[in-house]
């Protein structure tokens, strides 16, 4: 697995490189944000992983800018600052998973295997060629690419997998403890404020006021569902 790893402090970033390239992973590096962005258009990774205050560029624009360049690769922030607030404005910008200073490498290592996996098998979906239907709404699990009404609409590999476990459990109403379970896993620090906030943003994505039709509905005080009105 390839991995880039953005972190200013240079004993930092050869202690994490080393610890990393140990347990099997090929760790490209960078002292920071700009640096990394060149290098995350440049290369194919499996996983990205970002610290916050920066020079140069920060964390947080970094994301932005892998994120309206195209680049779905998941994003694990690992940064001293801790509070909600810090945390929300990483994954409205495209953050995939956020681990706080200091940390376990064993921890790290299994975010990392975490966000990298993708749901692989699915049941009760029309599935061909490797995508996934619902409506006028469709998505590849192989590119990543997701349409609807042939319009393209860019996410997050965890919107990519939140909406992908929607899919297949359409018509199903899906509590935020149950999504929790699927798309992060039940191990993960992750609360149920946070699957929240990930609705909210996919719901902006994939019903926008472009499209009249409505697919992500809150059925309140149990969950959400999937369904075509």
């Amino acid at each position: 697995m390839k991995l880039l790893l953005i972190e200013d402090e240079p004993k930092t970033l050869l202690a994490l490189k080393k610890g990393l390239e140990e347990c099997g992973f090929d760790v490209d590096t960078a002292l920071d944000g700009y640096s990394g962005g060149k290098l995350a258009l440049k290369n194919q990774y499996d996983t990205i992983i970002t610290d916050i205050l920066m020079p140069i560029q920060n964390g947080y624009n970094f994301i932005r800018n892998v994120r309206e360049a195209g680049i779905i690769t998941p994003i694990i922030m690992l940064t001293a600052l801790g509070t909600l607030d810090d945390k929300l404005e990483a994954f409205d910008l495209g953050a995939d998973d956020y681990l706080v200073k200091p940390f376990e490498l064993k921890e790290l290592i299994a975010r990392i295997r975490a966000v990298s996996k993708r749901l692989s098998i699915l049941d009760g979906v029309n599935i061909k060629h490797q995508t996934m239907s619902f409506g006028d709404l469709e998505i590849n699990l192989d590119t990543k690419v997701v349409m609807r009404n042939n319009f393209p609409i860019n996410l997050t590999a965890r919107e990519f997998n939140l909406l992908e476990c929607l899919i297949k459990n359409q018509g199903r109403v899906m509590s935020k403890e149950e999504l929790l379970d699927k798309v992060w896993g039940m191990d993960s620090d992750v609360t149920e404020n946070v699957v929240e906030s990930f609705l909210k943003l996919l719901r902006k994505k994939i019903d926008s006021d472009k499209f009249s039709t409505k697919l992500i509905h809150t059925v309140y005080g149990m969950g959400y569902v999937m369904r075509k009105h």
